[in-house]
């Protein structure tokens, strides 16, 4: 999609125009460390793509794609010290490569320099973004603690599994599309609408990755399928071929999750065949189309020309109808 090419190439200008040079250099370099291992800047890209929808001129939207990119890695470099994860975006993460403690003080600072670039945008819109953003920066704490509570938790319903998902992951790509649209110039109902576009292509997103996890190609996902199923996780399919197999009366994929000394293989493949046995893979791919297409009913009510709104309906393809 050239327009995304081009508006990340945007950011990246104006990333690399504000890498931290203050001192003390141990706090302010694992954040430019952790910043240039970026990936596709999808959330910042839908900051300026929302304001581009409205107008052509970034130079008042920059600094809330930096807010966003900002608080995104907080979130990220936080994640990792909790999961214990080595790596990030296939580099060590920060906790591994500086210490525990400037991880969390570098992801601090982020979450600071995030409210200073937020205060750079136009005076008139600064309230209602600041009560997007901070509301958006509570949710996703909100939506962390619940996936740390589903870790331990016995049960989960499909219903708790997708809150979660919107807290977490969906709603700051949906924040950031609403607050490049309003500085933009949109409509209140426009802004609006299209919050809940991304919304609810956020919790596709975020199906998709889930399937991708069981069913993705190694080469292209970048990492071996069946993470989630080695640890347990409490993704949508499992949660569903939990009460398939509740309903049944079927032992069989509770005593696979418990038993402690199966191999990794066996395990992978024992689960793959239960979901298969009960169609999961095609019911949580009919419940990702769902959210799909709630996404694109808002899409449909925006007051937009037709050919503004094509690059919206090619980012369900880029987003969701995916192979990695």
């Amino acid at each position: 999609m050239r327009i995304l090419n081009d508006l990340r190439e945007i950011f990246n200008q104006y990333l690399n125009k504000n890498i931290f040079t203050q001192s003390p250099k141990e706090l302010y370099e694992p954040n430019n460390y952790f910043l240039s291992i970026g990936g596709k800047r999808m959330r910042p890209v839908l900051v300026l793509l929302g304001a581009h929808l409205y107008k052509k001129n970034y130079d008042d939207v920059l600094p809330a794609a930096m807010a966003i990119e900002c608080f995104h890695n907080f979130s990220l470099i936080h994640d990792d010290i909790m999961d214990a994860a080595p790596l990030r975006r296939g580099h060590a993460t920060i906790h591994e490569k500086y210490s525990p403690n400037t991880a969390i003080l570098s992801g601090d600072a982020l979450l600071v320099y995030a409210y200073k670039f937020l205060a750079q945008i136009p005076q008139n819109y600064l309230k209602n973004i600041l009560d997007i953003f901070s509301d958006t920066a509570i949710e996703v704490c909100e939506g962390q603690q619940l996936d740390i509570n589903f870790e331990t938790q016995e049960t989960v319903t499909e219903d708790e599994y997708i809150w979660m998902i919107r807290q977490k992951t969906s709603v700051v790509l949906a924040a950031g599309l609403k607050i490049g649209s309003i500085i933009g110039g949109a409509s209140n109902e426009d802004a609006e609408a299209l919050f809940q576009y991304a919304l609810n292509l956020g919790i596709a997103f975020q199906i998709q990755d889930d399937i991708l996890d069981c069913y993705g190609n190694a080469e292209l996902v970048g990492k071996q399928p069946g993470g989630d199923i080695i640890q347990n996780k409490k993704t949508l399919l499992l949660i569903r071929a939990l009460n398939h197999a509740k309903d049944a009366n079927d032992k069989s994929l509770f005593e696979i999750l418990n038993q402690k000394d199966i191999q990794v293989a066996e395990k992978i493949n024992s689960v793959l065949a239960i979901y298969e046995k009960y169609d999961i893979k095609i019911s949580v791919e009919q419940t990702k189309q769902d959210y799909i297409d709630k996404a694109i009913a808002h899409l449909n009510t925006l007051q937009l020309e037709e050919e503004k709104k094509v690059v919206l309906y090619q980012l369900v393809d880029y987003l969701v109808k995916r192979d990695y």
